[in-house]
């Protein structure tokens, strides 16, 4: 007797277009389900509500798709750039068509608050414009030529295939800020979400299919991460292989891509530290740092994880802190509040582990401290002050929402401390002195410095860190050269 399995209804069939709801890998302009009948399920971490499974494709068909990005690079890389342009575009048009359901997969899926959700759409969209104009902008550079009688010229070519992996907390923005970039400069793609958001993914394979990308050209490939991705690491047609994610897994995909000597585009883990020095505007002060803290709820590698006050206004800079934090709304994302649920029990761990480690070292606990009473994976926007060197929190990315606010005496002793760390990515300060803010920029080890402001980023910028931060950079013109080779020519006409 056959038993047929039976699955509740899922939320995500509410969406206005169900077809935008996919449970199969994308693979050479088909469908593709695993072979072998696996799949795995994906859950609401807001109540662990099931929303449905996907499939678990193998390492033998993760190496099919590249044997199919393979096989379409010749033609997609020979294309004129005005027809990349164009199919980019209609990508991007569809987007923005979609906008509601796309939010709506990823707030069911990730938890975040349903206007960020939102915002997330709008800039995930903004780099496939971005870069279906980049698409035609000229590729050779003449140079002065230091041979008699010779002409030289630098050509952009694309690489050929490129791996993608991309991260649970920002499921649909860090996997265009890769695919357009390299589909703009020429490259396929393989792409391999994290399995727990595939479906955001799944979602923007859907609309590149119906915008008229040629098979072959992206691939989406779901399942367990190893499986998928180490095929990848040791296949030579492999060119570019760009990942997001924590520095412990980037300093493995580095050491796999070895043997086949791949560029690598990683933006790895963060700690940035907030700098606040007396004088500056301390309203703007507390609402920046609020958002550089507590934005997805804290689950962003720009994300505040050490707050430096100057001493002189430390007191009053923690008071307004603490009551903004006190006044945060808890809550699952269609409501729209200030923070959503943390992704999975490891991330709630951490926060109590990091707020206990600092207590227990003579830090104070101004709120929060605790999982909240909305589900077993929120917890409570968290103020720690006095921290001290010692404590863990200091030293590793937190990942969530507890704020760990520190005083100091010198601008030298802050651009040190700020400094004392493997990580490099994002750094911000607040200052009304010119001189101290140049001093500050050109001191701080980071990829990024944002001054009296927490966004800074966007698709016409280079994102990217410094140090165990990362390699190579995302967005802007250097995105769409990641993914190429300078072919020099030296040319005497005979």
């Amino acid at each position: 007797m056959t038993m047929h399995r039976t699955f509740p209804k899922s939320p995500l069939s509410d969406l206005e277009d169900p077809r935008l709801v996919r449970n199969f890998s994308y693979v050479n302009g088909k469908w593709q389900g695993a072979a072998s009948g696996e799949a795995f399920a994906v859950t609401n971490p807001a109540d662990g509500e099931w929303l449905g499974e996907v499939a678990q494709l193998s390492g033998e068909e993760s190496r099919a798709a590249v044997d199919a990005a393979h096989e379409a690079f010749g033609s997609w890389s020979q294309s004129l750039p005005q027809e990349r342009a164009r199919l980019l575009r209609r990508w991007y048009e569809l987007m923005k068509e979609h906008k509601e359901d796309l939010a709506r997969i990823m707030v069911l899926e990730q938890g975040k608050p349903i206007s960020e959700a939102r915002g997330e759409i709008d800039y995930a969209a903004d780099f496939i414009e971005f870069y279906a104009e980049e698409t035609r902008r000229p590729n050779i550079e003449g140079v002065t030529s230091h041979l008699p009688d010779a002409e030289v010229e630098l050509w952009r070519e694309p690489m050929g295939v490129a791996a993608l992996i991309t991260p649970w907390n920002f499921p649909a923005a860090m996997l265009t800020r890769k695919a357009a970039a390299a589909l703009a400069a020429g490259c396929t793609v393989v792409a391999h979400p994290s399995a727990e958001t595939p479906f955001s993914a799944l979602a923007l394979a859907e609309l590149a299919e119906r915008a008229g990308l040629p098979p072959g050209v992206f691939n989406v490939v779901t399942g367990i991460a190893p499986e998928i991705v180490e095929p990848w690491t040791q296949d030579a047609r492999v060119r570019a292989l760009s990942f997001t994610g924590s520095t412990e897994v980037g300093r493995l995909l580095y050491k796999q891509c070895a043997g086949t000597v791949k560029a690598l585009i990683m933006e790895l883990g963060g700690h940035a530290p907030v700098i606040v020095f007396k004088g500056a505007d301390m309203e703007k002060a507390v609402v920046e740092t609020m958002k550089a803290k507590f934005a997805t709820s804290g689950q962003d590698c720009l994300g505040a994880n050490r707050i430096f006050i100057e001493r002189a206004v430390y007191d009053g800079f923690v008071e307004k802190f603490a009551e903004a934090t006190k006044a945060l709304s808890v809550g699952i994302g269609m409501d729209d509040p200030d923070i959503g649920p943390l992704m999975n029990e490891k991330a709630v761990a951490k926060q109590e582990e990091h707020v206990k480690d600092a207590l227990d070292k003579g830090a104070r606990l101004l709120c929060g401290g605790k999982r909240h009473a909305a589900g077993s994976l929120f917890f409570q926007p968290t103020v720690l002050a006095d921290v001290p060197e010692g404590a863990a929190i200091l030293h590793e990315e937190t990942f969530g929402p507890v704020a760990a606010l520190v005083p100091f005496d010198t601008e030298e002793e802050v651009l040190r401390r700020a400094n004392d760390t493997e990580y490099g990515l994002v750094a911000y300060v607040h200052s009304k002195d010119p001189k101290r803010i140049y001093r500050a920029t050109k001191a701080l080890n980071f990829g990024m410095v944002a001054v009296n402001r927490t966004k800074v980023t966007g698709a016409p910028i280079p994102f990217g860190g410094m140090k165990q931060s990362g390699l190579g950079r995302e967005g802007a013109r250097q995105g769409l050269e990641a993914f190429t080779e300078i072919k020099y020519v030296c040319r005497d006409w005979g």
